[in-house]
């Protein structure tokens, strides 16, 4: 069920109505009407795969119980049974026809030659993301940051709320669980709040990122064709797609769980307003940043062992994250880059100086400022051709194609409304970077006509350009 559907445009007021005119006067009914919400919700896609959900989170809430009652020796036994289990259904899932071709072309490369032994399945969606909320359950336990949760429903309902299901972000125990283990009152400036969010997002979504995919992907997929302006242009597009898109999905996100009185972790911070590459880092899908610094990069030694250190946790956890999102060269080559585009600020330790947001507080930035976003932005846009291509030779001919002389030539494809469409876009989001989300606080000062002429706007716009339904790129991951 996507988002952007007609399907979950029933669905949301439907579990709505319910949550807080028929079950609002018991918290044990109302989380057991939303983990069967998203348990529907999820079976919706593929109901073949609900299994493995459900026996992932009795996997976790079943061993997180087990580790706090055990003695040290057995406390490890369940830790590791948990995390060995969890990869394991990952690593089968996700990586083993990667490993398998990989090994079999380097089998190939020195005389043997083999055929990879190839598994037919289907990824499980949200596979990465739901592992991960039981994994950081389980590793906050052993480390004694937390109790394990006693109630199993309030438990599948931290693993399996629908909202952050199949694409984030990523929550922490911490955050979450209280939130579902309290009472919840009905509250209009919150709910007026998360619809202000869930339009915002789908303005992104299907106006933005929809339209940016159709030239991203008319140019990817014939690289060789076109030239190197054109090969830009085709970059940018889809620069400009995968943000909106998977910022988009996290603001309906975050937008859906405030209908619900339900706060979830900020996934993006307008990163492309970052003025260099560890800013970008710090902004962008933050969930899994923040999950890879706390449960890797910190464990490894983090910061506190020199410029060594800092550089050999800095490339393991970009090439992890590049694994994370999918079997390919491109993303692990994608992550490499990105590591190495930080280590100039890594080796002046300079990798924490822009920490505010940028011009707070002023309507321009600065000369420096606009050359340190420009720059960051290209550096980023390069990197996301390498996360876009099909394979490093489809990278290659795309990268090395926008070097020609052609690249100072006029784009053969300038669809002139959509790149209004984005630069009115992006004014919206620079106005608003210091807010949560762009229109967060839009038209608060405004005459009422004014502002519902906006709202009203970016609806019409909403269903001018809706039409068939478009995955959200993060399903893959």
């Amino acid at each position: 069920m996507l988002f952007n559907s007609l399907n979950f445009a029933i669905f949301l007021p439907v579990v709505f109505v319910l949550y807080w005119f028929v079950t609002n006067k018991s918290l044990k009914l109302q989380n057991l009407l939303l983990l069967l919400a998203s348990y529907f919700f999820y079976a919706c896609w593929d109901y073949r795969f609900l299994f493995l959900l459900i026996f992932s989170t009795f996997l976790d809430y079943f061993t997180g119980i087990r580790m706090f009652d055990a003695k040290p020796g057995m406390k490890r036994f369940w830790f590791w049974l948990s995390v060995v289990v969890n990869l394991g259904f990952l690593g089968v899932f996700k990586y083993f026809n990667f490993f398998s071709t990989s090994f079999a072309e380097a089998l190939n490369l020195v005389g043997f030659k083999t055929n990879p032994v190839l598994l037919n399945v289907v990824l499980p969606v949200g596979i990465s993301f739901y592992t991960f909320h039981g994994l950081s359950y389980v590793i906050d336990i052993y480390n004694n940051k937390i109790q394990p949760e006693r109630n199993f429903v309030t438990y599948s309902v931290f693993v399996s709320f629908f909202p952050l299901l199949v694409a984030g972000p990523i929550e922490r125990a911490t955050h979450l669980l209280p939130q579902i283990k309290k009472e919840r009152v009905f509250n209009y400036a919150q709910a007026v709040d998360g619809l202000k969010q869930i339009i915002w997002g789908l303005f992104k979504k299907v106006v933005i990122a929809d339209n940016c995919a159709y030239y991203a992907n008319m140019i990817f997929n014939d690289a060789g064709a076109h030239t190197g302006s054109t090969l830009v242009l085709g970059a940018v597009f889809f620069t400009f797609q995968i943000y909106c898109d998977f910022s988009g999905y996290s603001d309906i996100a975050l937008g859906t769980a405030r209908l619900f009185g339900i706060e979830l972790l900020r996934n993006f911070a307008f990163p492309y307003f970052s003025r260099d590459i560890a800013e970008f880092w710090r902004r962008w899908h933050i969930s899994l940043s923040s999950w890879f610094r706390d449960y890797l990069y910190i464990p490894l030694g983090g910061s506190k062992g020199g410029t060594w250190m800092k550089i050999r946790n800095t490339f393991i956890i970009f090439l992890v994250s590049g694994f994370w999102h999918g079997a390919n060269w491109t993303f692990i080559v994608w992550g490499g880059l990105n590591a190495l585009f930080m280590m100039p600020l890594i080796v002046s330790d300079s990798n924490r100086k822009n920490l505010e947001i940028v011009a707070q507080g002023k309507l321009f930035p600065t000369f420096r400022e606009l050359i340190s976003m420009l720059l960051t932005f290209s550096l980023t846009t390069l990197c996301w051709i390498v996360f876009r291509a099909e394979d490093m030779g489809h990278a290659w001919t795309f990268i090395s194609g926008i070097f020609t002389p052609s690249l100072f030539t006029v784009p053969t494809i300038l669809p002139v409304k959509i790149l209004v469409l984005t630069a009115i876009f992006m004014v919206i989001e620079w106005v608003g970077r210091e807010q949560q989300y762009a229109i967060a606080n839009v038209g608060i000062t405004m005459p009422r006509a004014v502002r519902w002429g906006f709202y009203y706007a970016v609806i019409l716009a909403i269903f001018y350009f809706v039409g068939t339904d478009q995955q959200f790129i993060y399903f893959q991951f």
